[in-house]
């Protein structure tokens, strides 16, 4: 009989939740169809009447038609004059208008690093001190930030030339309307063509021009940009694996010597490594070995 009666109660209070909500509901569509329509705008119009749903005065406002207004493709770039960028010359003298060197500086700035790595020695200078650093057996000294901030540094101490060139055949030309845009690109990329052919192995540029399906005459002009980076890099690893190993050998030999020392010792757990560091710095450090390694480094880009 009890559970009867609480059956019957749940019922009833579903029921009356139901019912409820549907009087909630109704009242709410009643209020809405009681109530006038009300137009409401940001502003009125030039003569006061307030009809036009466009914000600001015609003179201001960004919108100088109502969208889908316009009947040519002149008045669809006048829709909304807030959404489009005007680039403009100084009376046609060649002047780069202030938002344009902003968009090639932010351009320049997100391209900066793979411009660095492809086209600059800053490939070879990294590989050969990672190598330094793993052949000291020194883990995270000098850390990676310092590696890092000498080799950018270095780049821009063997670029220097090639920057200079840049900047006096082509970017100032173009600054004072001398030249077009697509020239002054030649123009840059020139000095930049001459710094990397040098420091590429020839085989390398045949490799890419065999697989383009290219023929090559032996001259820089005949090679495209399109082969001549990447072969470029392509030397540059190999290039940079050769130093490593040169840089390695006389602290194989130290390992090899402790090595030996020790199992003769009959000190079979102690690590060769853990005993043999000290003496690779102490040999680097009597040696001179930064100024060895980092001069004859930036020599092989002379």
């Amino acid at each position: 009989m009890i559970v009867q009666t609480t059956v019957m109660i749940r019922s009833n209070i579903g029921l009356f939740n139901r019912i409820f909500r549907t009087l909630c509901l109704l009242l709410v569509v009643g209020i809405l169809c009681i109530c006038p329509v009300v137009k409401v705008h940001a502003t009125a119009t030039e003569n006061g009447t307030g009809d036009s749903n466009l914000t600001g005065s015609t003179d201001e406002r960004t919108n100088i038609n109502a969208p889908g207004s316009s009947d040519s493709g002149d008045d669809l770039k006048e829709l909304n004059i807030a959404n489009t960028v005007t680039v403009t010359y100084d009376n046609g003298n060649g002047t780069v208008n202030g938002a344009l060197r902003i968009l090639i500086t932010l351009t320049l700035i997100g391209l900066a690093p793979i411009l660095i790595i492809c086209l600059t020695s800053f490939t070879r200078i990294i590989i050969v001190l990672h190598f330094t650093r793993q052949a000291l057996n020194t883990q995270s000294a000098p850390p990676n930030q310092v590696i890092l901030g000498l080799a950018l540094f270095l780049t821009f101490f063997i670029m220097s030339p090639t920057i200079a060139r840049i900047r006096t055949e082509a970017i100032e030309p173009f600054d004072r309307g001398q030249i077009e845009q697509q020239e002054a690109f030649s123009l840059a990329m020139d000095p930049i063509r001459e710094f990397m052919y040098p420091q590429t192995q020839t085989k390398d540029v045949r490799l890419f021009m065999e697989i383009s399906g290219a023929e090559w005459d032996g001259d820089l002009a005949s090679i495209p940009n399109a082969v001549l980076i990447p072969s470029f890099m392509l030397s540059e690893l190999r290039t940079a694996f050769i130093i490593g190993f040169m840089i390695y050998i006389p602290f194989i030999i130290i390992d090899m010597v402790v090595a030996s020392v020790l199992m003769s010792m009959g000190m079979m757990m102690l690590p060769p490594t853990t005993i043999s560091m000290p003496f690779k710095i102490l040999l680097f450090v009597l040696a001179d070995g930064w100024n060895l390694v980092i001069g004859n480094l930036v020599r092989t880009f002379y």
